[in-house]
């Protein structure tokens, strides 16, 4: 059994605890948790955005397709325009703001519930921040698609708007939630 001599750097009269020979070499009280423990937890944080996500993007989903390609006399098909099939910006931009109120509400109770409470107020103004720059990212693959590329087929917007859009968006969403609108503190 190894002896107990004191440390360097401790006072005079304290002594440092004898080491563990099967712990990892990083544990010890104040360690922070072992590496495995650590991937476990941003793994499930991870699957639960991605949970919150995807419900949400289906709901996107479906919300922008019935405002831009669904007619209330012929309902979906071939030629069908909707509401706001002539402003497909504004109609991702109805659905973005949908789905961040139903993003925030999810990720803020399930997703982060383990970090401190928000300052309310600061929570909410860094998550429309967040947003509207992510809103952005999705608005710019669908502009660039009906703008650019010319291409305003349903499967072309809920290619570049919905999906592509999507998983940029997300991507930006998922690292500054967990870094600027739901921090450790």
């Amino acid at each position: 059994m190894p002896s107990r001599t004191p440390r360097s750097d401790a006072p005079v009269g304290q002594q440092s605890p004898a080491p563990n020979p099967g712990a990892h070499p990083s544990a010890s009280p104040d360690a922070a948790p072992a590496p495995a423990a650590t991937r476990a937890a941003r793994l499930r944080q991870a699957l639960k955005f991605l949970t919150v996500g995807g419900l949400v993007f289906f709901i996107d989903a479906a919300l922008y397709n019935v405002l831009v390609f669904w007619d209330p006399a012929h309902g979906f098909g071939a030629g069908s325009r909707g509401v706001l099939n002539h402003v497909p910006l504004v109609a991702k931009t109805v659905t973005i703001a949908f789905a961040s109120v139903l993003t925030y509400l999810g990720n803020r109770l399930w997703t982060f519930n383990d970090r401190p409470a928000p300052r309310t107020w600061r929570s909410i103004v860094v998550f429309a921040l967040v947003n509207v720059a992510a809103s952005g990212l999705q608005l710019g693959c669908l502009g660039f698609s009906r703008y650019v590329l010319g291409l305003d087929s349903a499967l072309a917007d809920n290619l570049s708007g919905t999906f592509i859009g999507q998983i940029v968006s997300t991507a930006f969403r998922y690292v500054m939630y967990g870094r600027v609108v739901f921090p450790k503190r």
